[in-house]
């Protein structure tokens, strides 16, 4: 199968950028989005061209670093997939696809297709650990912890740190990242002294990184490659209540 690529191309954050159309070898229908960019990058390299940009490095849906926004949606077509894990069987012969970066203000074009998330990182610095000492690992039912609270912290825990909730949302909202990684920890019995510190320092951070404000409109869900549900973000909410009642 053969596909057109039209790709934004930006030298660098402070550089007008615009699309550029790239046609493709023939491509085994089988291969994954980023072995397809990796195929049309060797043919830029022997022309002599810039090859394009783009974050990668597991390839296996677990780093979060491969986000690409592709025919307007984050990850692109497919559920609770990342880019990674985006097949080109997926696409038919002949088609155009638009790849872009992830769009919103937090996360500024480093070059092409990559962004820079360090915003995630800064918010996770604010009040993502727990500071309990636990010494040498416990016994697996030294400290109950009822199945529903564990399930929900590992469903919680799952999330990648992607940035496709944010490139989603209408508002370049983080409340959804935000949410899992207050919730992971505040279900456990670990994370209780600092659980409403630590949603009132990570809530504040994210409003000084300019993330717009929620309004539920689910599209974060919706893109989501873990599928983190929105039910977290209801129960951050409780604990920021609670924090803000606190002086916290």
């Amino acid at each position: 199968m053969k596909v057109t690529l039209k790709v934004w191309r930006q030298i660098d954050s402070t550089a007008p950028g615009s699309f550029q159309l790239y046609p493709t070898p023939d491509l085994n229908p089988d291969m994954s989005f980023l072995e397809m960019l990796d195929v049309v990058n060797d043919e830029l390299a022997n022309r002599g061209e810039e090859p394009i940009a783009f974050a990668h490095d597991c390839r296996e849906g677990i780093c979060g670093t491969c986000g690409l926004t592709i025919n307007g949606k984050p990850h692109g077509p497919g559920r609770g997939i990342a880019t990674c894990q985006l097949y080109m069987r997926t696409f038919a012969d002949g088609d155009t696809i638009t790849v872009e970066p992830f769009r919103a203000k937090p996360f500024p074009v480093l070059k092409d297709l990559m962004v820079d998330r360090s915003a995630f990182d800064r918010i996770i610095q604010t009040g993502g650990f727990i500071s309990v000492r636990t010494g040498s690992a416990p016994d697996g039912n030294a400290l109950p912890i009822s199945k529903i609270d564990a399930d929900l912290a590992m469903d919680a825990a799952a999330c990648i740190g992607c940035g496709a909730c944010v490139a989603a949302c209408k508002n370049a909202s983080a409340m959804l990242f935000v949410s899992a990684k207050v919730s992971h920890l505040g279900l456990l019995p670990q994370g209780q002294p600092e659980r409403h510190r630590r949603v009132a320092r990570m809530v504040d951070q994210m409003d000084r990184e300019g993330f717009g404000a929620c309004t539920v409109t689910g599209s974060c869900e919706a893109v989501c490659p873990k599928n983190i549900s929105l039910n977290f973000i209801t129960r951050m909410n409780r604990d920021y209540a609670v924090a803000l009642f606190k002086g916290e």
